[in-house]
């Protein structure tokens, strides 16, 4: 599933491009997890204005209303002058007078769709329960332990829900507690103050050196450009069950923890 890194150089790799385009046509394909809420050709004649990411919502700001787009678990977006015919997994086509921005998704769990205004319900829904973005100035290190010590859940099953912070997903919640060097079974609550203002600087700085590499490329993502990402070749503790560990060499485990993997070392993280 594409996360927030992902979709954040999804972003970064088209919204220049795309902002200030008029928009000529509209394909909708196959159903996706939600409709697009209006016929397509409300859309038709109005200008993208700017793309902007909400966790793992992009949100392309229109001259009348807003567009979301949700990746799902398998999705990509490409963003080209000239399109080629429609495949079987591309199941929206925006055209503009600058390029078609395309969906492909073959599992269809991802969404576009359109809303007036953010005040409206459906986009209330979407977004209103989302937490602190870990990429903004505005990520506040007091509000995030104030918001983790209150949850009796195992840390890293309090990261995933979102609520709390977004978009740190499966890949990166492993690695920014590997380099918290806190093991992902602690209870949030037991956590010190000290040992989450390390997990606030290992969140934001993971993060960040993952759009910084274009992301995670472990099946077909790719940006909007078409090009993969590399932060997996970082990659400290995720998916690297059995080898050594890169720093003690202690051989990293594996558990599952909410029908997820979650990779750490036994010896660098503490419970």
């Amino acid at each position: 599933m594409p996360e927030l890194p992902e979709v954040e150089v999804t972003r970064l790799s088209f919204a220049d491009r795309i902002a200030g385009a008029r928009i000529v046509g509209v394909r909708v394909g196959k159903p996706l997890r939600w409709p697009l809420q209006v016929l397509p050709e409300v859309l038709v004649g109005q200008q993208v204005v700017r793309v902007r990411r909400r966790g793992k919502y992009l949100l392309l700001d229109l001259d009348r209303g807003i567009l979301f787009i949700h990746l799902g678990m398998s999705g990509s977006l490409s963003f080209v002058s000239n399109a080629p015919t429609s495949g079987k997994h591309d199941h929206f086509d925006l055209g503009t007078s600058q390029g078609v921005l395309r969906l492909n998704d073959p599992r269809r769990f991802g969404a576009v769709v359109y809303v007036n205004s953010l005040d409206e319900p459906l986009a209330i829904k979407l977004l209103g329960k989302l937490g602190m973005e870990p990429l903004d100035p505005g990520f506040d290190p007091v509000l995030f332990y104030e918001r983790i010590v209150r949850r009796k859940a195992p840390i890293k099953q309090v990261l995933l829900a979102g609520d709390v912070v977004v978009g740190v997903g499966n890949i990166y919640a492993s690695e920014a507690l590997f380099q918290a060097g806190i093991r992902p079974t602690v209870r949030a609550c037991r956590l010190s103050r000290p040992r989450v203002a390390k997990l606030y600087e290992s969140v934001r700085d993971v993060l960040a050196r993952a759009v910084t590499k274009g992301g995670s490329t472990l099946r077909d993502f790719s940006n909007a450009q078409g090009e993969a990402g590399y932060f997996q070749f970082d990659a400290m503790v995720y998916g690297r069950e059995g080898l050594p560990c890169k720093v003690c060499g202690t051989p990293i485990r594996a558990i599952r923890q909410g029908q997820r993997a979650s990779f750490f070392c036994g010896q660098c993280q503490k419970p």
